[in-house]
């Protein structure tokens, strides 16, 4: 089980992106991978939102949350645009 202070270096992590544009890649399961763009709008103490770039079917782009434990349980994997780095991994 994960500690708190595990999430926490987590959030620490990614605070530092806050802002930058990262590719977010999702496993949906089933061998189903959705990649996407986005930039890292803010960090709370359980979540951080991203906005998502629109798609072409879509005219704006969305807003979503995920939780730190989702990159832990690597439900989800962030790459820095810039860098190309792995962001939030343990």
């Amino acid at each position: 089980m994960a500690s708190k202070n595990t999430l926490s270096l987590i959030k620490s992590n990614l605070d530092t992106y806050v802002g930058e544009r990262v590719v977010l890649k999702a496993n949906k399961g089933r061998k189903k991978v959705s990649v996407k763009e986005g930039i890292i709008e803010r960090t709370y103490p359980s979540i951080f939102v991203i906005r998502m770039d629109a798609d072409v079917t879509e005219d704006i782009g969305r807003t979503v949350s995920y939780s730190y434990s989702d990159i832990l349980t690597k439900s989800i994997e962030i790459f820095s645009c810039k860098s190309n780095a792995k962001i939030g991994c343990m």
